[in-house]
């Protein structure tokens, strides 16, 4: 099977499989049967096994990994099952292969559930019991392990018993830290409690399937998955809605609604106030009271957030670069639909300092994603004819703005694509390059396809910088390592990319059953397949290791654990032979100096100083496991953050005064002469709404945003300017135009040289 010229995330092959299940779901009243539930359970191991990249049939190996695997979907805290429970139901290890291919059969998977139901209901009643009878004291040197995914599941329920308590004192003391009375603490937990059993005992038959194939597919690698009919609509009714909300990507995680990414144009970009890594854990409606969301269905918290447009909705959340899990602010957002424009790529002109009275004009153009009108995703690879928008077209239209007015090198911000379009990253890399090719992909059985820039032209040929960061992804990879393949650009950022150098294919699974075996009609739902691995024209796969910049700065993103290589069962690395083509580089022989100068004024400079104090901080919470149960300490903790956030916030106001002159280009002005009015700094990262409030942050509230970052590669740009400039000069006895508009431009650091 080969794919089509489209790069799908996991997302993006979510909503694609809708477009085949929802019309099903609306033909189909009938009920679930255990014969339904087979069949679908025998083809898709059967798929799995045949269809899947490493082409791994399922054997005793891969079925006491999904025994594991089903375990942990089902109690990723590791605090319900007990040992004895692993213990009884061990033996389905040694048939659970053939059982499941053969059969179809799913005892395991209920068995397994009824057990959980019951832990679940032990651990309500007992949390119900001591919210009534126990005395918190908060008092003593006591710890929390938050993170358990490693640990050892309990020993009895003894020991589980000991768990639970240690939770719920946990929980007691962030609710008590966030000013709330004994009396409402004791409200708010055990409703919280009941809330999820009772959620959890409506868990249909069709549902605990899901959860079941669903580990059972991540068992061969993280991308794919099983999709049940109604839950793989309903999910992307729920993301398609929430995009007519806040424009935010949601995902539960340790009982918690975490943000994934934000939408360029949403409500909560706009805000500026969240970010990647926020914890939503409660949503109230405007002036309504707040509803807890801890360890509610994710579903059912899109639906809180979502609503009518100009509608206002409250989120409480805990901030990411929060030290203490206790510290909560309120956000206040209108509900809007996401404004395309802002969507869409878009750039900015700045006029960087280049000495005493000089400045030296360069561009920035933000990608956010490569997208595409759906007729053009899978079209041909060249720089053809185009119908609807496009991230090539629209970066073309930038770039001949951006050389219009005269720019003389343009950095290409990708450190917030997680990829789109293959097809587009294709195009998109050929507008850099005179042609050749971009990107190989191998099927399981060794064949390579080569994928290419067809067209001569080259839109933009001078000094280019590329922004990566541990959020750029899939096709932002693809265009990343073909350009630094080529030498075309100087690749800039984090110290990798994600990681993700494979495809998936969406499969159907009702035209593949053998419906006759089903006494009626229902839709069986899809199965998301990794199907073939991304190479780069060099031969170096993206897949694990992701890119690796040329120069590398400091950054918080660079410590996340957002990578592929942190998700389970990742496939291995590996090369292909290159293609040919021709490294076109004026690179190389300005590296080292490139880097060296980078290194000084990073180590020099407050801003990095302060970015590096954020980045240790933070290093130090991810590493440690464990959160004090004393409420001295805690307080303390909460005092330091919020005194640490208001001299942060003073610092970053002195460091963007007297920022350079930026102007902001759009698809829209791009063909309007001259510029637009001057707008913000360059390097502050995200304005604020117009409703946000201005001066210091209060409690809990972030601090102004701030791009060291971007601020960094213009100025690696500009180095990069200076030299090839000073290369090209003895070279052809010429200024290049480059240089041609430089008033009293100053080489570098060496004083007393100059160009015209």
């Amino acid at each position: 099977m080969k794919p089509r010229n489209r790069l799908f995330t996991p997302l993006a092959a979510l909503v694609l499989a809708v477009s085949f299940t929802a019309h099903a779901l609306e033909q189909s009243a009938a009920p679930f049967d255990e014969r339904t539930e087979a069949n679908i359970t025998r083809v898709t191991a059967g798929l799995l096994g045949s269809s899947q990249f490493a082409h791994h049939p399922l054997d005793d190996e891969l079925a006491s990994l999904f025994f594991d695997r089903y375990l942990d979907a089902l109690d990723g805290e590791r605090v319900l099952f007990l040992q004895s429970d692993v213990a009884e139901f061990a033996p389905y290890r040694a048939t659970l292969a053939a059982k499941t291919l053969r059969d179809g059969d799913t005892e395991l998977a209920h068995l397994l559930f009824e057990r959980y139901l019951l832990r679940l209901g032990q651990r309500v009643a007992y949390v119900n019991d001591r919210l009534r009878s126990a005395t918190f004291d908060f008092t003593r040197d006591a710890e929390y392990a938050a993170d358990r995914k490693d640990a050892a599941r309990p020993r009895d329920l003894d020991a589980a018993r000991a768990l639970w308590w240690q939770r719920l004192q946990f929980e007691y003391l962030q609710e008590k830290l966030d000013g709330k009375q004994p009396a409402a603490i004791v409200a708010t937990l055990g409703a919280r409690a009941d809330r999820v059993l009772r959620m959890t005992k409506q868990t249909s038959r069709d549902d605990v399937l899901e959860i079941y194939l669903s580990a059972l597919a991540r068992v061969y690698d993280p991308h794919s998955d099983y999709l049940g009919a109604k839950q793989t609509n309903e999910f992307a009714i729920s993301m398609n809605l929430s995009l007519f909300g806040i424009g935010a990507t949601l995902q539960s995680r340790d009982g918690y609604c975490r943000i994934v990414d934000l939408l360029p144009g949403g409500p909560a970009m706009r805000s500026g106030l969240l970010g990647p890594g926020d914890r939503i854990v409660a949503v109230a409606q405007e002036d309504g009271d707040a509803v807890d969301v801890v360890e509610m269905p994710l579903s059912r918290i899109v639906e809180l957030i979502r609503g009518p447009k100009g509608t206002v909705v409250r989120l409480v959340v805990i901030p990411a670069n929060a030290g203490d899990g206790s510290v909560r602010k309120t956000v206040r957002l209108v509900r809007d639909e996401i404004r395309i424009e802002e969507q869409r790529a878009k750039a900015t002109i700045v006029e960087h300092p280049n000495g005493p009275g000089s400045t030296l004009r360069l561009g920035v153009i933000e990608l956010p994603s490569f997208y595409t009108s759906m007729g053009d995703s899978f079209g041909g690879k060249g720089r053809g004819a185009r119908t609807g928008i496009s991230a090539s077209a629209d970066v073309a239209r930038l770039l001949d703005k951006l050389q219009a007015e005269r720019v003389r090198g343009v950095v290409l911000d990708l450190r917030r694509n997680g990829g789109g379009s293959l097809a587009e990253a294709i195009r998109l890399t050929g507008l850099f390059i005179t042609q050749g090719p971009v990107v190989q992909t191998r099927g399981p059985r060794g064949d390579i396809d080569v994928e290419s820039d067809t067209d001569p032209a080259q839109q933009y040929s001078g000094p280019l910088i590329v922004l990566t960061s541990r959020f750029s992804a899939s096709a932002s990879e693809i265009l990343a390592g073909a350009l630094q393949d080529y030498g075309r650009a100087l690749i800039v950022g984090d110290p990798a990319t994600f990681g993700k150098g494979t495809v998936q294919s969406v499969i159907a699974l009702a035209p593949i059953m053998d419906r006759s075996r089903l006494a009626y009609a229902y839709d069986p739902g899809a199965l998301t397949v990794t199907i073939r691995k991304f190479y780069r024209p060099s031969g170096s796969s993206t897949q694990l290791r992701g890119v690796v910049p040329d120069i590398v700065l400091p950054s918080l993103s660079a410590i996340s654990r957002a990578a592929e290589s942190e998700l389970d069962n990742p496939l291995p690395w590996d090369a292909v032979p290159a293609a040919r083509y021709r490294r076109q580089s004026t690179l190389d022989a300005h590296l080292a100096t490139l880097r060296a100068r980078s290194a000084r004024r990073v180590a020099e400079a407050e801003d990095f100083a302060l970015l590096r104090d954020e980045i240790a901080r933070l290093q130090e919470r991810l590493a440690t496991r464990t959160v004090s149960l004393n409420e001295a300490v805690r307080r303390q903790e909460l005092a330091q953050f919020e005194q640490r956030n208001r001299e942060r916030a003073i610092a970053i106001k002195a460091l963007q005064a007297g920022a350079p002159t930026t102007y902001e280009i759009t698809v829209a002005n791009a063909h309007l002469a001259g510029l637009p009015p001057p707008s913000g700094p360059a390097g502050q990262s995200g304005a604020r709404d117009p409703e946000a409030t201005a001066g210091e942050p209060g409690p809990g509230e972030d601090p102004p945003q701030d791009d060291p970052v971007l601020r960094e590669a213009q100025k690696i740009l500009a180095d990069y300017i200076e030299l090839h400039v000073r290369a090209e000069v003895p070279r052809t006895g010429h200024t290049p135009l480059a240089a041609t508009a430089w008033q009293g431009y100053r080489i570098g650091d060496d004083p007393g040289v100059a160009v015209p």
